[in-house]
């Protein structure tokens, strides 16, 4: 599933390249996770006048209201002027002046729906519920601290929510506890104050990382260029259950969390 990473490093392939850029159509395929909410016909003249993104949602910004797109669990995004034509798997075609923008998602998990604005009840309907962005100067040390405090669900379990902050999927939580030394099964308010901030540190660290890696590809993921991203190649634990552990040459076990994979050194990561 495409997480913060692989959204941001969507956000910096195509910003450029659409913003400015006038719609002249848009072309619908199946039905997508959300619908669009509006007539498609009526996108047509509007101005492209920034991408920015919340979580793992791309805000684009137009002349007139927003569009609110979400990569879902296999979505990824292509802006070209030689785009082939659509296939079964590409649901939202946006034809513009510099060329094509186009969702391509196989299992229609995605989603592209237009609000008004950001206070629009739609919108809100989808962002108000997020927690901090670990990648922005609002992510606060003492805000994070004083979420963990008051949740007695184990800490991996409260990072995947999105709740406390964005963007931790799976992949990038197994890491993120593993470089912080902490237990993905411990509950969150047992977490003293020096290991907090060590989370806190290796949240930033590691989506940081992944980010300027080009996020990760273990099927299908790529940026709106086509590039794949790289970090799957430097995992610590993730994807290496039996094998030996980089730091202590333990051998890295695998547990089920909600349905989940989750990754672990047993001695690395005592508690």
């Amino acid at each position: 599933m495409p997480e913060l990473p692989e959204v941001e490093v969507t956000r910096r392939s195509l910003v450029q390249a659409v913003t400015g850029a006038r719609i002249e159509a848009v072309r619908m395929g199946k039905p997508l996770r959300w619908p669009l909410g509006c007539d498609p016909a009526s996108l047509a003249g509007r101005q492209v006048l920034g991408l920015r993104r919340r979580g793992k949602y791309l805000l684009m910004d137009l002349s007139d209201g927003m569009l609110l797109i979400h990569l879902g669990m296999s979505g990824s995004i292509r802006f070209s002027d030689h785009l082939p034509e659509a296939g079964v798997h590409d649901h939202f075609d946006m034809l513009t002046d510099r060329g094509t923008l186009r969702l391509h998602d196989p299992r229609r998990f995605g989603a592209v729906v237009h609000a008004a604005s950001e206070i629009d009840a739609v919108a809100v309907k989808l962002l108000g519920g997020l927690g901090m962005e670990p990648l922005a100067d609002g992510f606060s040390l003492p805000a994070f601290e004083a979420s963990l405090k008051s949740s007695r669900v184990p800490i991996k379990t409260l990072l995947l929510s999105g709740r406390v902050v964005v963007g931790v999927g799976n992949i990038y939580a197994s890491e993120v506890l593993f470089l912080a030394g902490i237990r993905p099964t411990t509950a969150a308010a047992r977490i003293g104050a020096q290991r907090v901030r060590r989370l806190y540190a290796a949240i930033i660290s590691v989506l940081t990382r992944a980010v300027e890696m080009g996020g990760t590809t273990l099927r299908d993921f790529s940026s709106a260029d086509g590039a794949a991203g790289h970090f799957q190649t430097q995992t610590r634990v993730y994807g290496r259950a039996g094998e030996p552990c980089h730091e202590c040459d333990t051998v890295i076990r695998m547990l089920r969390q909600g349905q989940r994979s989750t990754f672990y050194c047993p001695v690395c990561q005592r508690a």
